[in-house]
C-alpha cells in the first residue's frame, strides 16, 4: 500500500486546516511546499503560516522548502514528532549544515532534487537523511502533468537506498499513474489538484488509496 499525502498548495488557502482536518483520518501527512519567488517562480507561505496551521493537526507534515536559503529558515519551523522537513540538493545552502540544521530541530530530514538533476546529487546523502522527495513534475507550481520518466528514477533510488528510507514522489498524481508510482518503491504519493481539485476530496482520497494499492496489481 501506498499512502497519500494531499498537497496543500493545492488547497484553498481561505480555509487551509479545515480542508486538511476533513481528509486527516484517510491521509499519512501533510504536504506543506514553502517557495520563496526566487528558487522557484512562485510563492507561498512561510514560518509564521505554516506554524499556526501546524497547532490543531495531528498527522505528520513534510514541509518541503523549495527555497534557495533552508539552512536559515529551516530551523524557524515548529516541528512536532513525526515531521519532516526536506529542502533540494540544488539550493544555496551547503547540503551537509543544512541537514545538521535540519536534524536540531527534531524533524526528519529530507532531500528533493528536481527531474532534471541527476541522481547522483543525492546518493551521498542517503545514510543521513530519513526520506527522499522525487519531483515527478518542475517545481513551482500544481496541476502539472507527470513526467514518466520518474518512475526509473523512483526504481534507481530504491535500489540505490534499500528500504530504509522513504520515497516521496510529488507532481502530477493521479488515478491514473498513482500503482505505477507504488509498484515502482514509492512509500507516499503526494497529490494536490487530484484531491483539491475534486468536487468530493475525500472520495477522491479514498480512490487513489485503492488504486495505489500493489496487492491488487494485475
Amino acid at each position: 500500500m501506498i499512502g497519500v499525502a494531499p498537497s496543500l498548495l493545492s488547497a484553498d488557502f481561505g480555509c487551509l486546516r479545515s480542508q486538511a482536518l476533513l481528509l486527516e483520518p484517510l491521509v499519512v501527512s501533510f504536504h506543506v511546499d514553502v517557495m520563496d519567488g526566487h528558487f522557484v517562480p512562485n510563492l507561498t507561505m512561510g514560518p509564521p503560516v505554516v506554524n499556526r496551521f501546524r497547532e490543531g493537526v495531528s498527522k505528520p507534515l513534510d514541509i518541503h522548502l523549495m527555497i534557495d536559503h533552508p539552512r536559515v529558515y529551516g530551523p524557524q519551523f515548529r516541528v512536532q514528532e513525526g515531521d519532516s522537513i526536506t529542502f533540494h540538493v540544488e539550493s544555496a545552502d551547503p547540503i551537509a549544515d543544512t541537514i545538521d540544521a535540519v536534524r536540531q530541530t527534531g524533524a526528519k530530514v529530507g532531500l528533493s532534487l528536481r527531474p532534471g538533476t541527476q541522481l547522483g546529487r543525492i546518493e551521498r546523502w542517503l545514510d543521513r537523511i530519513d526520506l527522499a522527495v522525487v519531483m515527478s513534475v518542475e517545481p513551482g507550481f500544481g496541476g502539472q502533468a507527470f513526467l514518466h520518466e520518474s518512475l526509473e528514477r523512483i526504481r534507481m533510488l530504491r535500489r540505490k537506498a534499500g528500504e530504509r528510507l522513504e520515497i516521496h514522489v510529488d507532481g502530477g498524481i493521479q488515478k491514473g499513474n498513482i500503482r505505477e508510482v507504488a509498484e515502482a518503491g514509492a512509500n507516499v504519493a503526494v497529490a494536490g489538484s487530484a484531491i483539491y481539485g475534486s468536487a468530493d476530496p475525500e472520495a477522491a482520497v479514498r480512490a487513489l488509496i485503492a488504486r495505489g494499492s500493489v496487492e491488487q496489481a494485475g
